[in-house]
């Protein structure tokens, strides 16, 4: 709607995972080695955390692109699957022909077990990719960990890429999971954007929308900043409603104000308020202080209780 307004050939701001707009701040490059490194020949299961929005899914996007055609994968998007079905799945990703009513765990695991054997001797990778793995069951782990049990002396023949949020982590401190957590041989937690990396992402995302001229004003950035807590999705609903406020104003420029408007139509009031929310160091001096006060308080009534 705005884009002819503002110079572009396409929206900067969607939050669809397009590789073309992926933004390689240090910590989405650490991400990525990782990733790479995890799918090593020796590899069986990579993990990859973050908190919601700050652009996983994005990162093995962009790994998936530089896969060649020795490599084949298996993308799962929705984990919330029994262990039959999500052997189903998996054979539904790679192709592998079998008849639904015939359908039982041992049935689809040597299906794809003799899909790992060819694929190995063809020379091929068999990758499988399980975004918000968090909500996976822990009987659901457990088969997927058999399923890497295939190895030659020098590789596992099925490689894993669990992506999720925090919880994942949790979930894999489990007792029970204690094997498969033994496994993971590559593991990334991406953090938020900080200032400069936001403001670096936003000048990217216009670049690549085929802007060269400034669309935000520096106030306006770390307005972006604060509101977001440097999670790109964030900055992208923020940036995009706030640019179509300025396009509404016929305003060249985003100022911090239509940055703030944008906050109080997309995020929950408390993040929208920004200002009025205390720094976590500014809560942690007050209470250190209230503890002191109150030592000094019990030491000045210590004589009374005791009678002096």
């Amino acid at each position: 709607m705005y884009t002819g307004f503002f110079g572009l050939t396409s929206p900067p701001f969607s939050i669809a995972p397009n590789p073309d707009f992926m933004y390689l701040s240090p910590r989405h490059t650490e991400a990525l080695a990782h990733l790479r490194y995890g799918l090593g020949d020796a590899g069986g299961f990579v993990l990859l955390t973050g908190e919601v929005g700050t652009g996983k899914t994005t990162v093995s996007r962009t790994l998936l692109q530089e896969l060649d055609e020795h490599t084949e994968v298996a993308f799962i998007l929705n984990p919330t699957l029994s262990e039959l079905e999500l052997l189903a799945a998996i054979c539904d990703e790679l192709k592998i022909r079998y008849k639904k009513a015939d359908a039982s765990l041992k049935l689809l695991s040597d299906k794809i077990t003799q899909r790992l054997q060819k694929n190995h001797a063809a020379g091929k990778k068999t990758i499988l990719i399980i975004d918000e793995a968090q909500h996976l069951q822990p009987a659901v782990l457990e088969q997927l960990r058999l399923l890497t049990n295939l190895e030659t002396n020098t590789k596992k023949l099925l490689q894993v890429i669990l992506i999720g949020q925090p919880e994942l982590q949790q979930l894999l401190q489990r007792n029970d999971l204690r094997q498969l957590a033994q496994r993971i041989t590559a593991r990334y937690h991406l953090l938020p954007l900080n200032f400069a990396e936001v403001q670096h992402y936003v000048r990217f995302r216009l670049q690549v929308a085929g802007c060269q001229r400034p669309v935000f004003s520096d106030k306006a950035v770390k307005r972006l900043f604060e509101l977001s807590g440097g999670i790109p999705r964030l900055v992208n609903l923020l940036a995009d409603r706030a640019m179509l406020a300025a396009y509404s104003q016929q305003q060249p420029l985003v100022e911090a104000p239509e940055v703030q408007r944008a906050a109080t139509e997309i995020l929950p009031p408390v993040a929208s308020a920004g200002n009025k929310t205390l720094p976590i160091w500014l809560w942690l001096l007050l209470a250190l202080f209230g503890i002191l006060l109150g030592l000094l308080l019990a030491i000045q009534l210590l004589p009374l209780f005791r009678g002096d």
